[in-house]
Parts: C-alpha cells; structure tokens; sequence
C-alpha cells in the first residue's frame, strides 16, 4: 500500500503557499486569500478566463514539449505563462484548486461533476473489491459501469469484519463512506472505518459533499482520498457543476491530473470562475445553513419526542454555541408535526438516538452538523403535496445553494422510501423558514 497522509505543505504547483496551509488561518479568510499568489494582475477580482488554448514562449530557449511533464508541475509562474491547453490546466480552475487545497489540507483536483470525480477515484485506485454503503444514487450508478468493465466486486459498507475478510477485502482495495449521507444527513464515524481499512492495506476514500470546510476534515480522521460534489457547497448558487478529489500525497495527485487529461472530465473556463465567486463566502454560507438546519431539525424533534416546550433545542449537551438554541415550540406546532410527520434524521440528533455517537460525532463535525435532512411524512400523499403548498422552499433535486429546497425524493430516487422528503436549508432567515414550514405542514394535516 503506497503512503496515505503525506505532508500536504511539501507539495508545490497549484497548492498554496505554506502561509495557506497553515491551520492558524482560518477557513474564511483561506478562501479569500488562498489563491493571492497567483493573481499578479492589478485586478482584485478573479479575471474570467475563456481561452481554450494559450501561446507558447516566444523564447526559443524556453521551449519545452508537453511530453516532460515538468512544464506543468511548475505553478510558479503567472496564470497566463503557465497554461497550454484548457483541457490540460486553465487559469481559472487553478485558482479554484489553489483555494480549495488551502481549504481542504490536502491537494485538490478538479472535474466536470461530482460523478465525474468518483469515476476518475475508482480509475485511480482501480480495486478489485469496494466496501459502499447506502448513499448517493448516483455514484452506485457510476459504480455499477466500473464493476461492468472491470468485474469490482461490491461489499457491504457495514458488513462485520470477518465478512470482509471472507470476502477478500485487503490490499489496495477501497473503503468508501459517504458522511453524512444523503438523503438523511445522518454521518458515520471516519475515524473506526480508516482503521478498519488500513489494517487491511485497503485505502479510504471519503464523500463529504454533505460537509464541506469548515464542518468536517476527513484528512484529520484517516482519510486517503477525500471527494466533494462541488455543484452543492462550494458552488453555492445552483448554477455550476463541479467535482472534487483531495489527496495528501504528491504522486498521487499527478496521477489524477495525468487521468483527468486524458479523461478530459475538467470543468469549464466559466464553472471555474463561478467556482472562485463562490469560495469567498463558503464559511459564511456553511455555517448559516448548518445552523438554521440544526434549528428546524431541533425544533421538529422535540415537537416529535413530546417534550416542545421544554429542551429550547438543546440535544445531549452537543450545543457548544448558545446561538443554535432556538425557542420553544408551540402546542399547535407540536399538534400539526406529531400529526404530519412520522421520523426525522439529521446529525444534530443522532447522539440522542445513538448514544455511542457522543464520543466521536463532535469531533468529527466540530462546526455544525451540516444544512441536509430528511423527514418521513405520515404517508405518501402528504409527501407528494406538501411541497406544492411551501413559499419559500423551492420542490427541486440537488441542494447546497442559498435557497431552501424541499424534494420529495422519489422523484429523482427509486430506491427511497416513498415517504421521504429531503430538505436542503438556505440562508434565510429561520423564522421566516419555520413559519412557512408550518404553514404547509398544517395544509397537507390529517383533520
């Protein structure tokens, strides 16, 4: 098994200088300044960048063919010298990856989609057996190509360790946890899975779309490979795609760029600069949408337990910010959630239901608990009509943006129960979102 947490400040080319990396600063002011040693334009903002292909040297001497990879590795030098070929290394998406790098402790490589980036991980690794658990449709989709071409066998993420072994489960082979995990926002404990695949040889890679920087470092709890839908979060307006691998070895992000070229799955010179507009604000949009998630979710569980005018939103002690406790609810507001809704899942309560989560879950997120849920209604019509009777919560698939959506999940999964309904909390004011919730909840209510 080659090495699985290097230094990530001995890496040079697209990531950030030592004073980026360094974990004094924090994620706001990385994602501002993270990418500062490349801009050597007067601009303050990102300049957009729509070139496809840039002009060599006019230096004779300074000719170097692409086949000595040397002339790609060097990012010292200005965005415009640096570049050949978009579909090699852009302007742009070196700035986004510099940022995200600084961001991510780790070295980040970009591509055309969250799918695209799992594709380009099971190449990378290319094992003969997956350990994957419930999650993303979408990447069991990809996964289902792969296993078509190369014969990967697929086990049970949860199986017990004596089945993995029977199964095989051992040298560079891949454990893949996607935490938290979509749709129900509950998260996993990263720390007992990276042991449980590094004593085999088998390497971890992590899916922590649902909890970008600054709520969850997977590198800081055994993690080889860390992936991020980029289209939710770190895009954070609906309107780009994105997908994203870390590493913390050198030689292995070169492999990844050296795929990705020939793979041509790089994002667009535009999605690039969307990708720098958004980092500004990542931590501010992160974190209120964490919050007013952690405040709904709060507010519907206690309403669920019976115990609404009473915990003031507090769970198991795990509030360590006196601003995500919320008021009480209401006896009417408990009437009309006990009478819609059936289960509710979301980190912040996870410990109330699994005790054991205590020890490691605020370690794991100690930021927030991420802006997904899911609730269960009592019944499928309910869940069908409830989000044609919500203003503020757009019915839409994907999540990360701004804005709130609600998604009654069978629309874009089959395999859900037909009950579920996924939530994604936006930046909105949290009275204006709970008043529109229960509204809606009263509307599609039992009499």
């Amino acid at each position: 098994m080659t090495s699985t947490n290097g230094d990530a400040n001995e890496v040079d080319g697209v990531a950030p200088p030592e004073s980026m990396t360094d974990r004094r600063y924090s994620t706001a002011t990385k994602a501002i300044h993270g990418d500062d040693h490349l801009n050597r334009l007067p601009d303050v903002a990102p300049v957009i960048h729509t070139a496809t292909t840039f002009r060599y040297d006019d230096d004779p001497d300074q000719l170097t063919p692409v086949a000595d990879w040397k002339a790609f590795k060097d990012r010292s030098q200005t965005p415009t010298d640096a570049h050949v070929y978009s579909r090699i290394l852009a302007p742009n998406t070196t700035r986004l990856e510099s940022l995200l790098s600084s961001l991510m402790n780790g070295r980040a490589m970009t591509y055309s989609s969250g799918l695209s980036a799992f594709h380009a991980l099971l190449i990378h690794v290319n094992p003969k057996r997956i350990a994957i658990g419930d999650g993303y449709h979408g990447c069991h989709g990809v996964l289902s190509i792969h296993q078509r071409l190369t014969g990967c066998r697929k086990l049970d993420l949860h199986a017990s360790d004596a089945d993995w072994d029977a199964a095989g489960l051992g040298e560079d082979d891949l454990v893949h946890v996607e935490t938290p995990l979509n749709p129900t926002g509950d998260a996993y404990d990263l720390s007992s899975f990276a042991e449980r695949a590094h004593k085999r040889g088998a390497y971890l890679s992590v899916d922590a779309t649902f909890a970008p920087p600054p709520l969850q470092d997977p590198f800081a709890h055994g993690a080889d490979i860390v992936m991020h839908s980029g289209t939710k979060y770190i895009g954070g307006h609906s309107d780009m795609l994105c997908g994203i691998l870390a590493v913390r070895n050198d030689e292995r992000w070169w492999s990844l760029s050296h795929d990705r070229m020939y793979l041509g799955s790089v994002m667009g010179n535009l999605e690039g600069w969307l990708g720098l507009r958004s980092m500004r604000t990542l931590e501010m949009r992160v974190k209120r949408q964490s919050e007013n998630a952690t405040k709904l979710v709060r507010r519907i569980y206690s309403a669920l337990q019976g115990d609404a005018s009473g915990n003031n939103g507090e769970v198991d002690g795990l509030d360590r910010d006196p601003k995500t406790t919320t008021r009480s609810v209401t006896p009417d507001d408990e009437a009309i959630i006990r009478n819609t809704i059936l289960t509710i899942t979301h980190a912040s309560i996870q410990a109330q239901k699994e005790p054991s989560a205590a020890a490691w879950l605020p370690k794991q997120m100690p930021n927030g608990y991420g802006p997904v849920f899911a609730i269960t209604m009592k019944d499928t019509k309910m869940a069908k009509t409830l989000p044609s009777q919500l203003d503020l919560f757009h019915h839409a698939t994907s999540l990360g943006g701004v804005e709130s959506l609600i998604e009654w999940r069978r629309m874009s999964d089959s395999g859900v129960d037909e009950r579920l309904m996924r939530l994604s909390i936006g930046i909105e004011d949290i009275e204006d979102l709970w008043a529109d919730l229960m509204r809606g909840l009263k509307k599609v209510s039992k009499p």
